[in-house]
Parts: C-alpha cells; structure tokens; sequence
C-alpha cells in the first residue's frame, strides 16, 4: 500500500521492462531537483576516476541518465532503442574489438547483468591495461537491507548462493545485492576468477539523500533546496557507511 501511494505518476502502472519506462524516467530525473543533483554528484565521481589512458569510454545503460554532460566523446548504449543512446547491446557480448576502450562506466546497471562472469570476461577482453570498470550500485549493509526489502520493488537477496540469476525482463530481472556478493562476500573467488582485475575502490555512501528523493520510481520527499541541509547531515554519518550507506562507488582497474 505504502509503496503504491508513493509512486511516481509517471510511471505508476508502466511496465519496467517497456522503453517508454526508461525515456519517462529521464524526464523524471531532469524534473526533479533533488534527484539531478544527485545524478550531478554521481556523474562527477565517475568522470573524475576516469584513468589517463586513451580511447573511448563505453557507458552501460545510458537510457534515463545524461552523463554524456559530464564526458562529451562518451559511447551511450543501452539494451533497447532509446533516444539519444549510440548502440544498443548485450554486456554480456560487447560489440568492441579487444583493448579498444578506456573504461566502462555504469549506474546501477551491474545488478541487473543476470550473467556477470559473462560480462567481466567481456569487459576484460575490451578494455585496455591500465583501463577501467567504474559504477555506482546498490549496496548491502544493515540499514539498506531494511531499504531495499521493505520500500524497494527490485529482488534483494544478499544470501543468493550463486552470482547467475534467472535472466527475465532487461530491467526486472536483478538482485540489488549482487555487487556486494561479488566484491565483498565473495571477493576471494572473483580475485581468483578474474585475476585481470584489481578491485581498486569500495566507498560506500549516500544513505538517505536517494531516498529522500524518491529515486525515478517514487514521488520527492523533499525539495531541492533542501539538497544541501541534507548533504551535510549524511557527511557526519561518513564515519559508519560501512553501517548506514544505501549506495557504493566500486572502482576495478585492468592490470
């Protein structure tokens, strides 16, 4: 019930799955202040972390975002027709030659990659040494296992046994938790598995201000204005996101 009376009108009713969806969400990203300027926080950590080697960066589900203000030479792609998007693909083939790419970035993409072993192999085979996987996903610690399972409409499932899961929908389908299995749960066996990658980077973060703001699913709680006031109040939590953080930047270089 809370969940319905707190969804965006947008998108109440559309199927996640449909394109429509996604070009929705973008207008509801632009329009609400509070979200953009979290998108604008987010999209200067990617391009920020960005390595000095050259060649284009790729960026996985590009549909909703506009990080393309951020790195102006950046490959948007997604995994249907969207506008403004350069190719549609599959992660887990990426059309590139190998060691074409300078990076691939992501916003809470990775959790929906159903095959992830697919995509880290693919990954490891475009990108060039001394490259880039940069993302921003969903995170697992105490208080978003609260998040993510009462408020949250994706599967949260941080005791999966395995890293595949069923592949249903290109939206539908995901398991929030899986970036956290993969780097933090099972982080021993993805050294072993993908020895090419060095994890670089965990710095969890931003445990209410995505909430406040309703994310693109959900109606803002809270005005612009109050970005700031809110901003400050998650600084002085910094010292315990490993307990309080809703999000994580995760960064792996290519050796």
């Amino acid at each position: 019930m809370l969940q319905g009376w707190l969804a965006h009108p947008l998108t109440r009713g559309l199927d996640i799955d449909d394109p429509r969806t996604t070009e929705l969400r973008r207008s509801i990203i632009r329009d609400k202040k509070f979200l953009r300027r979290i998108y604008d926080e987010w999209y200067t950590a990617l391009s920020g972390a960005l390595p000095e080697v050259p060649g284009p960066v790729l960026e996985l589900g590009s549909g909703a975002g506009f990080l393309r203000e951020y790195i102006p030479d950046l490959v948007t792609s997604d995994v249907f027709p969207v506008p403004d998007v350069s190719i549609v693909l599959d992660a887990h083939a990426l059309p590139f030659s190998d060691h074409s790419l300078r990076a691939i970035v992501m916003t809470n993409v990775l959790h929906h990659l159903a095959r992830p072993r697919c995509f880290f192999a693919e990954a490891a085979r475009c990108v060039k040494p001394g490259g880039a996987i940069l993302m921003i996903e969903p995170w697992v610690t105490p208080w978003s296992r609260l998040v993510y399972t009462k408020l949250h409409y994706e599967p949260f499932d941080p005791e999966m046994a395995h890293w595949e899961f069923p592949e249903s929908g290109p939206l539908s389908g995901a398991n929030n938790a899986l970036p956290w299995i993969l780097f933090v749960r099972d982080r021993d066996q993805f050294e072993r598995e993908f020895p090419m990658w060095r994890l670089q980077l965990i710095r969890p973060m931003m445990p209410i201000r995505y909430l406040v703001s309703g994310g693109v699913g959900f109606r803002a709680l809270m005005p612009g204005w109050a970005f700031g006031l809110w901003r400050m109040m998650e600084s002085c939590l910094q010292p315990w996101m490993d307990t309080w953080g809703m999000f994580a930047f995760v960064a792996l270089v290519r050796r």
